[in-house]
């Protein structure tokens, strides 16, 4: 098999000279003609597309809106600022599990072909050309925000009464943080935690000339970007190490600095967990001291460092030079999000005030009541996730609730949803709370949560040990007259108020009793391990989701053997799961159109001829992370069409989401929310032509350039502008919004 070529992204025009461009609209241009991949062996490893490598190319799509000319300047420098932290986080966890294996000398091969050590090059190779494409937008963004009175000033800029300002804000609100450490015998080199920036410096005595070495780590606690006096509309700006640099007198008395360079540190923080713990929690407690602890797996140093230094620092930290990046720029550009002024509205998205569903208002904002009426879905952050916490904090609050069950993968700090359990729990409602320790990057805080109900008397479980426990699912359970009535949320997304802002989820809010009964059996699944048995409108992982959906999909290969319409539309965050492509090459093939909405990684190569003929692929990006997943198939109807079966999931088809994590698949049967899912969610984003990127067979994303003052159809601007149709008032199926919106 030929090497597969990097996952690149790029932005090219359509037209006679491109024939192999496609349109984004998904629901009205027609599928393009299949190609052919020299040398790909279409039922070998190079079906697919490798998985770190494509999230790369998701990395890229992120940078390319930090250029995209039609988002606000700061909207920019954000999206710069997250593929920056996107790439931290893919090094200390992704590209730190590769390193393992490759240092412990496994050749295994994934799925496309590659062995942990090919990756790893191929991954090296793309990251240091996004990095420096990182610093490249930068200067450009710099530029732009100069233009528009946001200036970051160097050192050599510097007024007098910049410096005298800086003079006075350094020793009272930076010197009193600081630790400078000398490197000698006496002071051996210290531990710089992952993402910790140091300053290396080479200092000279003036009195002797004697030479010394120290390192300055720049403290995480203070803003990376120090405030300087400014005109009045102007914002004017110095970074924390150039004040440093400004003060070293006051930090080494006598001494003057010959030489110097930045460096920051990531480290492994995948935790491994004693299969036989006997205290959960203890054990994650222990487990996340330690990943502070983890070995380097990339260092970055700035541009020019002195030789003898550098070998220092390396040595000390024992990195290898292949692990070293340097950089001519800013490092850690993550903290540029601190420059996305709140003040400068003109140069921010137009603000935008999450709706509450009209029928919610027509109740008087009675949540159980709302949904008594009839099933309701709502669209975040467009429908307000208020309504989430609301359902909990009533139910709390309600003395005919006798019952509430919750799980928790990721919450905010101060989570509401868990005031209201502790509150429930306190006024002796029965809470059961299932907390995931393994929530990557939240086990800390999901340890406090969980401390917390456990005070308040909450029955807090902590599910399965080898599976992490995904699923996103509330019940209610309610004394209404002589009987019990069970309210559940079913959500794609996590119970966290702040990220519901800013990532696209659904919440399906119902009182149909066959759901509840599902909920019933799954909690007790989390809490007593029994196996759910006759789970009637519910797949779960690991046991049925995956087979659930492969029979599906199996089933509409056979409609469409049988000459019946057959389509099926995927909605996901990624898709890699090799049985699952497979199984969607094999549809393909038979016939079936599918068309698939994924946001970042992908491993099926779509419009392979004798492959994958009928599969489209696109990507959306844009103001907010496209999260939900959603999945239809026409049933023998095509799609959009009122018998086609409609799925809610918490999963993405990965191998740990479909066989090593509990999940749900939450079939909808009520007539207006699939309506919603289907005619509304599902048809505007294959719509979308504003924000996405279509996937070529090679494994790259190409976006279409919009000509400036042509309509370009934007998803997230008509889910702004269009209220869901389940959480209307007087709405019903047929009163589905066409898919327009304004223009600025």
């Amino acid at each position: 098999m030929a090497d597969p070529e990097p996952v690149r992204h790029e932005t090219v025009a359509s037209g006679p000279d491109n024939p192999a461009m496609t349109n984004a609209d998904f629901l009205k241009s027609p599928l393009p003609p299949a190609v052919e991949i020299e040398g790909l062996d279409l039922s070998g490893p190079g079906r697919f597309v490798n998985r770190e490598l494509s999230w790369l190319g998701f990395n890229w799509r992120v940078l390319e809106e930090a250029e995209n000319t039609r988002v606000p300047l700061l909207e920019r420098l954000r999206f710069l600022s997250i593929s920056s932290a996107n790439l931290d986080e893919f090094y200390t966890v992704r590209v730190a599990g590769l390193r393992e294996l490759a240092q412990a000398g496994n050749t295994s091969p994934a799925d496309d072909g590659l062995t942990p050590a090919q990756q790893l090059e191929l991954i090296d190779a793309d990251a240091r050309r996004l990095m420096g494409a990182q610093q490249r937008v930068l200067g450009e963004l710099r530029a732009l925000m100069s233009e528009q009175g946001i200036t970051i000033v160097r050192r050599d800029a510097l007024t007098d009464a910049d410096r005298a300002f800086l003079a006075e804000t350094f020793l009272a609100q930076v010197f009193p943080v600081l630790s400078p450490l000398a490197i000698d015998p006496a002071h051996p080199f210290p531990f710089i935690a992952s993402m910790g920036y140091c300053l290396a410096l080479q200092l000279e005595r003036e009195r002797d000339g004697r030479g010394l070495q120290a390192l300055l780590p720049i403290p995480a606690q203070i803003d990376r970007f120090m405030v300087l006096p400014a005109e009045k509309g102007e914002s004017r700006f110095i970074l924390l190490e150039d004040v440093l640099l400004l003060h070293i007198d006051s930090l080494f008395p006598g001494y003057i600095v010959k030489d110097h360079f930045g460096f920051r540190v990531l480290r492994d923080s995948d935790i491994e967990v004693e299969e036989e713990a006997e205290d959960l929690v203890r054990e994650f407690e222990v487990a996340l001291k330690r990943r502070r602890r983890g070995e380097v797996v990339r260092l970055t140093v700035s541009r020019g460092a002195p030789a003898g230094l550098r070998r220092i620092v390396m040595r000390e930290l024992h990195v290898n030079e292949d692990e070293v990046i340097e950089l001519d720029g800013m490092l850690g550009a993550a903290d540029l999000k601190e420059l996305v002024l709140e003040s400068r509205p003109d140069l921010l998205w137009p603000s935008f005030t999450p709706r509450v569903p009209e029928r919610v208002q027509d109740h008087e904002g009675d949540m159980f009541a709302a949904i008594a009426q009839k099933d309701m879905l709502l669209h975040h952050p467009y429908e307000t996730f208020d309504m989430v916490v609301r359902f909990i904090s009533r139910a709390a609050r309600d003395p005919n609730v006798v019952a509430i069950k919750q799980t928790l993968y990721r919450t905010s700090r101060n989570s509401p949803i868990v005031e209201a359990l502790c509150e429930a729990a306190e006024d002796g409602k029965s809470v059961t709370a299932l907390v995931e320790l393994k929530a990557r990057f939240d086990e800390a805080a999901n340890i406090r949560q969980s401390r917390r109900l456990e005070r308040a008397g909450a029955h807090v479980v902590y599910g399965f040990l080898d599976w992490k426990t995904h699923a996103k699912i509330s019940q209610v359970v309610r004394r209404e007259g002589s009987k019990l009535v069970t309210y559940t949320h079913w959500g794609t997304g996590n119970y966290h108020p702040i990220t519901a802002k800013i990532y696209t989820d659904l919440s399906f809010f119902t009182c149909d009793a066959a759901l509840g009964r599902d909920a019933a059996k799954i909690f007790n699944y989390l809490s007593g391990y029994a196996m759910p048995a006759g789970l009637e409108n519910i797949y779960i992982s690991p046991h049925s989701l995956k087979q659930g959906m492969l029979d599906l999909i199996a089933a509409e290969a056979e409609h469409a053997r049988a000459g019946r319409p057959a389509q099926i539309w995927i909605k996901l965050n990624s898709l890699i799961e090799s049985d699952m492509i497979d199984a969607l090459y094999a549809a393909s093939q038979a016939g079936v159109r599918i068309d698939c909405v994924i946001r970042g990684i992908c491993g099926l190569r779509p419009g392979v001829k004798g492959l994958s003929d009928n599969i489209r692929v696109k990507s959306i990006v844009g103001r907010y992370l496209e999260h939900s997943r959603i999945i239809c198939f026409g049933n023998g109807h095509g799609l959009p069409h009122a018998k086609a079966r409609v799925f809610l999931s918490s999963a993405d088809w990965m191998g740990r989401n479909l066989n090593r994590r509990v999940e749900t698949g939450v079939e909808i049967h009520n007539a207006t929310v699939k309506a919603q899912i289907v005619s509304q969610i599902m048809a505007a984003n294959l719509a979308d032509t504003a924000q996405s990127w279509v996937m070529a067979p090679e494994g790259h994303f190409t976006r279409e350039p919009v000509p400036e003052g042509v309509f370009a159809f934007n998803c997230h601007r008509f889910f702004m502008e269009n209220p869901s149709l389940s959480g209307r008032g007087s709405a019903g199926a047929g009163d589905v919004p066409k898919l327009t919106h304004t223009e600025d």
